[in-house]
């Protein structure tokens, strides 16, 4: 990894967390790693002693984009090298994450990873087979880019382009699959989700919106889909429990999974349709304690 070109960093977090520290110990002098938070009174800036190679960024207030779309803008105008990273700081890191990351850039070109989200509460935990099937498993498939795990090259991206789009939309990664190409290697990282029933059903809020600004013919077929499948449910329930608790056996086998409730897949049918609805006529959301009402891809006004 020593040969390799130097990279930066880039963690939006307002607060210390394993992460950051998983981080730090394994760059090299010449990387650096970009805590990229809102302002000066945030948590993680109260830290008195951290790594060497950390640098804070303070992006300030969102104004017509997400908390952490102006953050990663903010961290990729102060970076200092053209290797970038994108992070989140919500899973853990091993120690040989970021020299195995660099190494299949130099095979692949820009390269992804894959989140398996794991509920912290009931309605979390209902919704795991749906997200594993919905979210995980196609951007598995389809070569699709994961905002917490990603690299790339600043010329991999017309730079100016996307940073301009990027200042006025909320969905980071939703964005840049629009501007660039990425292998996905298949790496299934564990991201816990939720913690409480309010968060469990903002958090498919704000995905059913990313999908109906940057990929619509996705959210329309999703619909139609989990339309036939409920009705599948209704009409043979013994037959699609089965039916189902064995295709999500076959997806978290593919991603590297193995969890209890993918027997949970069909009640989750019963919950998925009414949270899309939900989510296509929900005029706001909230995303790590801000509130955003998106008007369009590029129309966002933050509430609070």
């Amino acid at each position: 990894m020593s040969d390799l070109p130097p990279m930066s960093v880039l963690l939006p977090t307002t607060r210390w967390t394993d992460a950051c520290g998983e981080l730090a110990t394994q760059l090299r002098d010449s990387d650096e790693l970009l805590i990229c938070h809102d302002d000066e009174d945030d948590p993680v800036t109260e830290r008195e002693e951290h790594p060497e190679g950390i640098r804070f960024i303070a992006a300030g207030e969102p104004e017509g984009c997400s908390g952490k779309a102006n953050a990663i803008a903010a961290g990729m105008e102060a970076a200092r090298h053209d290797r970038l990273v994108w992070t989140d700081d919500d899973f853990h890191h091993p120690s040989d994450w970021l020299a195995t990351f660099s190494a299949d850039y130099e095979t692949h070109g820009p390269v992804s990873e894959v989140p398996y989200f794991v509920g912290r509460d009931p309605l979390s935990m209902l919704l795991e087979p749906l997200y594993a099937s919905a979210c995980s498993l196609p951007l598995t498939l389809g070569n699709q880019i994961w905002g917490g795990a990603v690299m790339f090259e600043r010329a991999d991206i017309d730079e100016s382009a996307f940073l301009d789009e990027l200042r006025r939309t909320v969905s980071d990664d939703g964005l840049l699959m629009e501007h660039l190409q990425v292998t996905n290697v298949g790496r299934t990282r564990i991201v816990p989700i939720g913690g409480t029933i309010h968060e469990a059903v903002e958090r498919p809020v704000r995905w059913t919106q990313i999908l109906r600004w940057h990929f619509p013919g996705a959210i329309a077929g999703t619909f139609l889909l989990s339309l036939l499948v409920l009705a599948g449910a209704v009409l043979a329930p013994i037959y699609a429990a089965a039916g189902l608790t064995v295709l999500h056996l076959a997806v978290n086998e593919v991603l590297g999974v193995r969890r209890w409730t993918a027997v949970l897949a069909f009640p989750a049918v019963f919950m998925f349709v009414p949270l899309v609805l939900y989510g296509l006529v929900r005029r706001t959301f909230v995303w790590s304690g801000r509130r955003y009402r998106w008007h369009g891809k590029f129309d966002v006004t933050v509430i609070e």
